[in-house]
């Protein structure tokens, strides 16, 4: 079943960068679809948008990613008994929103690597990727745009109303995130049920988006939306807590990040790291916030700082309950679909989420 998974990722992968192609050229022209909502009134500086706009956001594309939000936009329109084809142009949007917020990310954490190339702030410099990484925020809305009068006002509304919620959501859950890691709160007392807000926001926020306009555009009534949408924020939240394990154990993913435990060096408090300040005794708890705190890219600290998660078994907490996560989430599911090959796709990808290597 996992090799079924990553097959259909790869396959979805070529026809979501197909779409996202249509809409975000890698060399644009008068008559791209990107102009269309505000046509110029004088003239076109084409190679001044291809250098940087085109050219940063495809040089970071073209590195790859999973692209399982829009495989599981596409999932949730089978499921919900619809032709995923018909909607498939609407899977950009939280995928093209998705890497807007690794660029800016990475600019916030001061990163040096992203999957295994220099992150594009190190390549093009702070103003083109701000700029770039920003636009990407609102470049897939033109799929909405382009296709208005088709979808009808009803469904416009709610999902621009969708996008809305959720982007400021993801803007409250970095916000959290950074000044947890920046020591601007009481990071060294945070609970689980601070965590999982957190990422709720940040990483749960843009499944989330994916799975209720999914919905909304199979005309699903409001209580299946936001159902399906609680579901996916766990796949979200679980994913990151998945990440988070890679980054401490997983050779393939620490490396595309720039070193085992990245994690360690941008002071991060993954749910590792509050499970083992709670159980640790007090010169572990001390160690560990120390190392945390020195933002260190020592990798002998790095890994000083992993060798005391794992001894309070943190590692293997946080698997268990990502694991969790994902099979409580499912049961509500579960009640809501009819018996389908679509209904157990769904299932085997969410599984896949919290069991990937890379």
């Amino acid at each position: 079943m996992r090799a079924d998974v990553e097959k259909m990722l790869e396959e979805k992968a070529a026809t979501i960068d197909r779409l996202i192609e249509k809409y975000i050229p890698r060399k644009l022209e008068k008559s791209s679809l990107l102009f269309s909502p505000s046509p110029p009134r004088y003239d076109y500086n084409l190679e001044a948008l291809d250098k940087a706009v085109a050219e940063p956001i495809w040089d970071f594309l073209d590195r790859g990613g999973k692209r399982w939000r829009p495989s599981l936009f596409l999932l949730v329109v089978e499921a919900l008994g619809k032709d995923p084809k018909a909607l498939q142009e609407f899977a950009i949007i939280p995928e093209v929103i998705h890497n807007g917020t690794i660029m800016i990310d990475d600019i916030e954490d001061n990163s040096e690597l992203r999957r295994g190339k220099p992150c594009t702030h190190r390549l093009y410099g702070l103003d083109v990727a701000i700029n770039a990484g920003n636009a990407m925020y609102y470049l897939p809305l033109l799929t909405l745009i382009k296709n208005r009068d088709k979808l009808g006002s009803d469904k416009l509304s709610r999902i621009y109303e969708i996008y809305t919620r959720e982007m400021i959501s993801l803007s409250l859950g970095q916000a959290m995130d950074i000044a947890w890691h920046k020591g601007l709160a009481d990071a060294d007392k945070l609970t689980e049920t601070k965590y999982m807000q957190m990422c709720a926001y940040k990483t749960g926020t843009l499944a989330r988006m994916a799975a209720k306009i999914a919905a909304v555009l199979c005309d699903a009534s409001d209580d299946t939306v936001e159902r399906l949408g609680r579901f996916a924020e766990a796949l979200g939240v679980a994913f990151q807590i998945q990440d988070d394990v890679l980054d401490l154990t997983g050779t393939e993913f620490a490396e595309n990040k720039g070193g085992r435990g990245r994690d360690v060096t941008e002071g991060k408090r993954s749910l590792m790291v509050i499970h083992t300040l709670e159980k640790a005794k007090p010169a572990d708890k001390k160690r560990l916030l120390a190392i945390l705190n020195m933002h260190t890219t020592d990798q002998k600290l790095r890994d000083a700082a992993i060798k005391i998660m794992k001894r309070y078994d943190s590692i293997r907490y946080a698997k268990q309950f990502a694991q969790q996560l994902v099979a409580e989430s499912w049961k509500e599911v579960d009640r809501l679909l009819s018996p389908s090959e679509a209904k157990e796709k769904l299932k085997a990808f969410a599984d896949y989420l919290i069991e990937r290597k890379i």
